[in-house]
């Protein structure tokens, strides 16, 4: 399955090891996940890890950061003329679009159903309970 993951998810799974996030982070790699990306994800999920503000290492945010590139299908996401009640995040929803990947988020209300462009949202929660029943 091709997952798109915001930003929340990745930071979350570094500040609550164990924690749902974590779970689903951590099957990055695994068959059963291949997560898309493109440069503007990356540059986002790279600012953001490394902020100061949180209290994630740069050893971890760093680790993270290669997992993710060792294991993600670069997309060259094609735009989509919606429009969401954060503009920051269209390049997920663009990406999960073009890569015809599930989008795991934990800001539901920041993916409006009627602006979804197809895209499947789900939260980590929702995504382990789609792949325990696919196993």
């Amino acid at each position: 399955m091709r997952i798109v993951f915001d930003t929340n998810v990745i930071v979350s799974a570094l500040l609550t090891p164990g924690g749902t996030c974590d779970q689903v982070v951590s099957l990055v790699g695994a068959p059963a996940l291949q997560p898309c990306v493109d440069g503007r994800l990356m540059a986002e999920y790279e600012e953001v890890l490394h902020r100061d503000v949180l209290p994630i290492s740069t050893w971890e945010a760093d680790r993270q950061l290669d997992d993710l590139v060792s294991f993600a299908h670069t997309v060259a996401a094609m735009p989509l003329k919606v429009r969401l009640p954060h503009a920051g995040d269209l390049p997920f929803l663009e990406v999960a679009a073009t890569a015809q990947a599930v989008l795991v988020t934990g800001n539901l209300r920041h993916f409006p159903k009627k602006q979804r462009a197809g895209v499947r949202v789900v939260t980590p929660a929702e995504l382990l309970d789609v792949l325990r029943e696919r196993a």
